[in-house]
């Protein structure tokens, strides 16, 4: 199959699937990850480039796209709209991962919009948790025990963003990994990522 993962900023799929993606790269399916943004309002841009395309390495994901849109001002209009259509028209998705709709960040939910826009023809539509997002009630759970190294050493490249969860004494390795427990035992296992669909066609 081929997965599409859509981010609004360096890390976010991390996050939000990475464990996912380390278990479709292993199963053999072509996963393209599109951040489309440098992230210039949390750090460097260059630098979290930088970042981004070392964790898209330890997870195995060789197509990774790095959009230039603005961080903190991606616009919801025909042009961005337009530009993931063409995105998907390249890559050909039969899944789409990308940013739950109630967040309190402008970009995860203009992305979200976005994305229902462009992906109307898509047959499976799935959407990922972060530390910014709300009233998430997941449907749909991904075991990723065997892939939680993957996943931590993902967000472990992202070195300037570990510490920046405005969270005393908290880091997002901290917050990656209570999150995986928690959607783990909602699920019946050790570690688990959690999506919410849009869409959802299971192959009987």
């Amino acid at each position: 199959m081929n997965i599409l993962a859509i981010g609004p900023h360096p890390d976010d799929l991390e996050y939000g699937c990475g464990g996912t993606l380390a278990r479709y790269v292993e199963g053999g399916h072509h996963v393209t990850m599109l951040v489309l943004s440098g992230g210039a309002e949390g750090g460097e841009a260059e630098t979290r480039r930088g970042e981004q395309r070392a964790a898209a390495k330890i997870l195995g994901v060789e197509n990774l796209i790095l959009g230039d849109w603005e961080d903190t001002r991606i616009p919801l209009d025909q042009a961005f709209i337009s530009y993931l259509e063409n995105i998907l028209k390249e890559s050909r998705p039969d899944i789409i991962f990308v940013h739950h709709g109630d967040d309190t960040h402008q970009d995860h939910r203009t992305v979200h919009t976005a994305t229902l826009s462009a992906a109307r023809y898509v047959p499976n539509l799935l959407f990922y948790e972060g530390p910014t997002t709300l009233d998430f009630q997941p449907s749909v759970f991904v075991d990723i025990a065997s892939v939680m190294e993957k996943k931590i050493g993902a967000l472990k490249a992202h070195a300037s963003q570990i510490e920046k969860t405005n969270i005393p004494n908290t880091s997002i390795l901290d917050m990656a990994l209570a999150t995986s427990t928690f959607r783990g035992i909602q699920g019946r296992v050790r570690s688990a990522e959690a999506f919410r669909s849009a869409r959802l066609f299971l192959q009987p």
